[in-house]
């Protein structure tokens, strides 16, 4: 697959401060790709070095297989985007706002003003000045503005924030339809992961600057842990007598956790021992990751 958005390297220092460190991207055509970080971990300041915002330290970005520069006006011509706080002209009401954004893209059909309100849902807000918008529908607008020209490559920074659950869905629906339908090449930063998880097809998780994994959704699958949680009495007694038999086990909050995979593929082998042994257990399950306690996981072992 072509990589439409792409980095090498990348790394951007704010003083002694090394706010992305050495992080290659690789963004497929008509992708959605989730990236992933806690608060403070470099996704903004990612995304401003994509959109030619900031000078990396070191490093490029492509996008469409071009260098990212101050030159190359050509390459925003089809890139939507918005970046954090979407911005807006206060005094103005959502239809002037956006009437700004369709002459600013020099786009001749006057109904495109019209056909992005009610796609982002914001008919009844049409006539309402932006400052007097609640933060989901300042959010909303900000989307619009990023998709008025309807451009073949989005690059949204936290696009949900402050947006409802009904909300939340109804952007989640649209990045898949543009996706799916139009070939969109969709670039998304978001602490919310089980948001991603719904949407993305590929993830990639920054922590502290660093990019800890890059994988899609199917590769996911393996890299998942799987786990049998055990729940009895004697917790001391239950550890030992399973490490006696070979099980690894570690104890979390009430249950004694094991990750073997020969306990996961046979967990009643768990129970046989512990009946054995005089410790029946109350509760024995086996669960797997999803993508939150893979995040966790992840940023725990190499993020620190």
């Amino acid at each position: 697959m072509n990589n439409v958005i792409a980095t090498v390297d990348i790394s951007k220092c704010f003083g002694k401060l090394t706010a992305v460190d050495q992080v290659s991207l690789h963004v497929g055509a008509g992708e959605i790709y989730g990236f992933l970080g806690l608060n403070g971990a470099g996704k903004t300041t990612m995304i401003r070095m994509l959109l030619g915002m900031i000078k990396p330290t070191a490093g490029r970005a492509y996008i469409n297989g071009r260098g990212v520069g101050a030159g190359n006006y050509e390459l925003w011509k089809n890139v939507g985007y918005m970046v954090e706080t979407p911005n807006a002209y206060p005094e103005l009401t959502v239809y002037e706002n956006l009437e700004i954004a369709r002459k600013l893209r020099n786009i001749k059909e006057r109904s495109a003003t019209k056909r992005i309100v009610e796609k982002l849902a914001l008919t009844e807000h049409m006539h309402k000045r932006a400052r007097d918008l609640s933060l989901g529908n300042k959010q909303r607008l900000g989307i619009a503005k990023a998709l008025i020209h309807q451009p073949q490559i989005l690059i949204l920074d936290e696009p949900t924030n402050g947006l409802d659950p009904a909300g939340i869905v109804e952007v989640r629906n649209l990045l898949k339809e543009l996706a799916a339908n139009r070939g969109v090449t969709i670039l998304v930063s978001s602490h919310l992961l089980g948001e991603i998880s719904k949407t993305a097809r590929k993830i990639g998780i920054i922590h502290k600057g660093k990019l800890l994994n890059e994988f899609d959704v199917d590769e996911f699958e393996r890299l998942k842990e799987r786990r049998v949680q055990v729940k009895v009495k004697n917790m001391g007694y239950a550890k030992a007598v399973l490490e006696n038999n070979g099980y690894a086990m570690t104890q979390k909050e009430d249950f004694l956790i094991c990750s073997d995979p020969k306990a996961v593929a046979s967990p009643e082998k768990i129970a046989e021992i512990l009946v054995t042994n005089g410790c029946p257990p109350r509760s024995l399950g086996t669960e797997q990751e999803d993508l939150e306690s893979y995040f966790l996981r992840l940023i725990g072992e190499k993020g620190n």
